[in-house]
């Protein structure tokens, strides 16, 4: 059944149109302050209810000012707080019967495990709906590709959830760089303290009973079939390649959304990773193929650009892997965020330039022994996370080539090829363990620089490395 929502707003279309023929139509202040029209609201379905999935909804509904009108979750459970919150949503277990039965939807958030992003925001996309869809993009390079194209192609309106891009930070940042006060950039490093879920253990093989009003088939979506298992749902799937990214993919389009966008980087030229391993009782590095790694090291290289005119080296590890402290930075002062476990540092000409994730704690140290900071906030943001998602309702609202949709931070026209970048250190990573049989031992080819050809999605000098640019997806489903 529709909600009375739908009912309601199709009413004063109606009437409004009818209206317009021959009297002009009553200013919205003779209705009232703070009143908004039912035809001034984005009609919201939400995929993925809960965890970041509610606050997602919550901040787009924004106390009213746009209606929740659907809510899909294979899990009711982990839907609870949000079903609650707005009784009146339709609620769905499959995405694709919502985009089938609930035609005056204008706009989705999808805040589902990394490996159904791609399959649902280009549903919604190819029917013209705008989407909001959360970090990382997709779940693979070619996904991204297909993502940002369809967007473009469509006129579709995006938002990568990587809110700090909107944040006070990053754009202080900006605004010091673009100064001059650091000079040019030649190496990066960031890192971060994840995984905190369990990565690099072989797969459970045991069967549990499946947990109430889940719907495990699609829950598994494109991915390959695997029985349900509590390592996997909820929250434990980001350590398994079939449905996540890893710590790279969940905190490397938050981390590495500074550097990439202060310095105007596109596609990185080449990439080289390794890996941590868990030891068997023999002592035997004990490499899981299925399993992201318990920690990484990866290095990225990108071109020159137009606004950082030399090469660039972009370090990344996680784990708890962190960078050495530099001379320039006190021996007491933590590196990036609090407690050092999360972090930017961007090693420039004239100094280094610094930020925790989110790019909160912006500080710059100059070779004069000066320390930058930014000034003191006067107000407290107005909206939850930056305005992050209530601009892109406000950009849905205006349309497609408004002035709203172009300020956004992370449309895909952006965050799709940062997507591409953050999942070329996974395409090295999973390349690591890749062997091959040389007589009695085997050989590891993948554990090489790997030359990326970001135009065509291709690394040129290992082709096995190459099965993990895009994914093959099970029966029943496609891209």
């Amino acid at each position: 059944m529709k909600s009375n929502y739908f009912s309601s707003r199709r009413s004063f279309i109606k009437k409004t149109s009818v209206a317009a023929a021959g009297i002009s139509i009553v200013p919205r202040s003779v209705l009232g302050k703070g009143f908004i029209a039912p035809s001034d609201k984005l009609n919201i379905a939400v995929i993925g209810g809960g965890g970041k999935g509610y606050s997602d909804m919550v901040n787009a509904w924004n106390n009213g000012a746009s209606n929740i009108a659907a809510i899909c979750d294979v899990d009711w459970n982990m839907a609870a707080k949000g079903l609650k919150k707005f009784p009146n949503a339709n609620k769905y277990k499959d995405f694709r019967k919502l985009l089938d039965n609930e035609k005056d939807i204008d706009a989705l958030t999808i805040s589902t495990p990394d490996h159904t992003h791609a399959v649902i925001a280009h549903s919604a996309m190819q029917l013209g709906k705008h989407v909001y869809v959360q970090k990382p993009l997709t779940h693979n390079i070619y996904e991204a590709r297909v993502l940002t194209e369809t967007a473009r192609k469509n006129k579709i309106v995006t938002q990568m959830g990587n809110q700090g891009a909107s944040g006070p930070g990053v754009k202080q940042m900006i605004k010091w760089f673009d100064e001059g006060l650091i000079g040019n950039v030649s190496e990066a490093h960031v890192w971060t303290n994840r995984p905190v879920w369990p990565q690099g253990s072989a797969a459970p093989t045991e069967k549990p009973t499946l947990l109430d009003g889940l719907d495990w088939d699609n829950w598994i979506g494109p991915a390959q079939w695997v029985d349900y298992h509590p390592l996997y749902h909820p929250f434990k799937w980001r350590g398994w390649w079939n449905f996540g990214t890893g710590a790279l993919g969940d905190m490397g389009c938050h981390l590495m959304d500074p550097p990439y966008r202060i310095l105007g980087l596109e596609y990185p030229t080449e990439v080289e990773s390794s890996v941590g391993a868990i030891f068997t009782q023999d002592w035997t590095p004990d490499y899981n193929p299925g399993s992201c790694p318990p920690s990484s090291r990866t290095q990225l290289k990108f071109k020159p650009t137009k606004k950082n005119p030399v090469e660039l080296k972009f370090n990344w590890t996680d784990g708890g892997l962190r960078p050495f402290h530099p001379d320039l930075i006190p021996a007491d002062h933590p590196l990036g965020g609090e407690n050092s476990s999360n972090g930017v540092l961007m090693i420039g000409e004239k100094g280094i330039m610094t930020c925790g994730v989110y790019g909160r704690n912006p500080k710059i140290y100059l070779n004069s022994g000066e320390l930058i900071l930014p000034p003191k906030e006067e107000e407290k943001e107005s909206l939850p996370e930056h305005g992050h998602q209530v601009d892109w309702v406000n950009a849905c609202k205006a349309g497609f080539k408004s002035a709203e949709h172009k300020k956004l931070t992370s449309s895909f026209d952006y965050a799709g090829p940062l997507t591409e970048s953050v999942l070329m250190g996974n395409l090295a990573i999973r390349s690591y363990n890749l062997r091959e049989k040389k007589g009695r031992r085997f050989d590891y080819p993948g554990r090489k620089k790997l030359i990326w050809d970001g135009i065509n999605m291709k690394v040129t000098n290992y082709e096995p490395a190459n099965q993990f640019v895009k994914r093959e997806y099970r029966e029943g489903w496609k891209l």
